[in-house]
């Protein structure tokens, strides 16, 4: 069982960055895939940023390439998103999801808000 508790979020204006943090409580951090999700009102839930469990690779969609960036500290078990250059479109809540390769399960936090004024 993993529980996961996102923080960070909050009103920014339009060019602004902001960092969001999840931690992690339950054993072998380092063994789930991080993904960062997000979803916009009215919207579908999206595929933003993720961190590899086999090799800490960052992975990221397209919009948010060269702006945001995705990292982890095991020993903490918290993953960061950091966030530069926001724009209006980024306002969403955004999720931390933990998913380890082979197992049925995977964990979702509550969601952080992000809000970007332009």
């Amino acid at each position: 069982q993993v529980q996961l508790v996102e923080s960070g979020g909050g009103l920014v204006q339009a060019g602004g960055s902001l960092e969001l943090s999840c931690t992690a409580s339950g054993r072998a951090f380092s063994a789930y895939t991080m993904t960062w999700f997000r979803q916009a009102p009215g919207k579908e839930r999206e595929f933003v940023a993720a961190i590899s469990a086999t090799d800490g690779k960052p992975y990221y969609a397209d919009d948010v390439k060269g702006r945001f960036t995705v990292s982890r500290d095991i020993a903490k078990t918290t993953v960061y998103l950091r966030m530069n250059n926001l724009k209006a479109e980024d306002t969403a809540v955004y999720y931390c999801n933990a998913d380890k390769p082979g197992e049925v399960n995977d964990y979702w936090g509550q969601g952080t808000r992000v809000t970007v004024s332009s």
